[in-house]
């Protein structure tokens, strides 16, 4: 029984001489690197710690974990973020906040340890849309340059956002995002 009409009929025909040395499909191919070599660079060329490029609107960069208006973290360690990654690269421990840091964190349960390998994550923006209390963004900053494969390894003195300098991040935010913070 077929299920779709999208089945081809594959032959089994024997390759020619010239297909057998692959000459001139390697000819065509340095023939293309040749011409994009001579032709130089058509497009603006911007001179990088001076200058950045531009980037659109929807460009992903750095995360941060976002406070709420009295500086509390949103976080509350429920784990979806780290669910939604398709590259496992977020890890949480989830602790309850005692009575003297009420003043710290939202919720009766908080992420202890919050970690993003930057070496492992795509910038999909998979956690951001899994995310119910519009904790984690991901904003339009680069990621700083390391020379170590572990400084890669943000943690939450790394991701959380300052008090003093907070990021705004409404650009990045859907209507009904907007509509849950409040």
């Amino acid at each position: 029984m077929k299920l779709t009409n999208r089945s081809k009929v594959v032959s089994n025909k024997e390759m020619t001489f010239m297909e057998r040395i692959y000459l001139p499909e390697i000819m065509k191919g340095m023939a293309i690197t040749l011409k994009h070599a001579l032709a130089g660079s058509k497009g603006k060329v911007y001179s990088y710690p001076e200058v950045e490029k531009p980037r659109a609107k929807v460009w992903r960069g750095l995360h941060v974990l976002k406070r709420d208006e009295e500086g509390r973290e949103r976080c509350t360690a429920c784990g979806l973020c780290a669910v939604a990654c398709p590259a496992e690269a977020i890890t949480m421990t989830a602790a309850e906040r005692t009575r003297e840091e009420k003043d710290l964190y939202r919720e009766e349960k908080y992420a202890a340890v919050y970690e993003i390998n930057m070496l492992r994550c795509i910038f999909c923006g998979m956690c951001e849309e899994a995310c119910p209390k519009s904790a984690i963004y991901l904003t339009d900053r680069l990621v700083d340059v390391e020379t170590n494969r572990g400084s890669f390894v943000y943690g939450k003195d790394k991701l959380v956002e300052k008090i003093n300098e907070r990021i705004d991040i409404t650009a990045r935010q859907s209507e009904l995002q907007k509509k849950s913070v409040k």
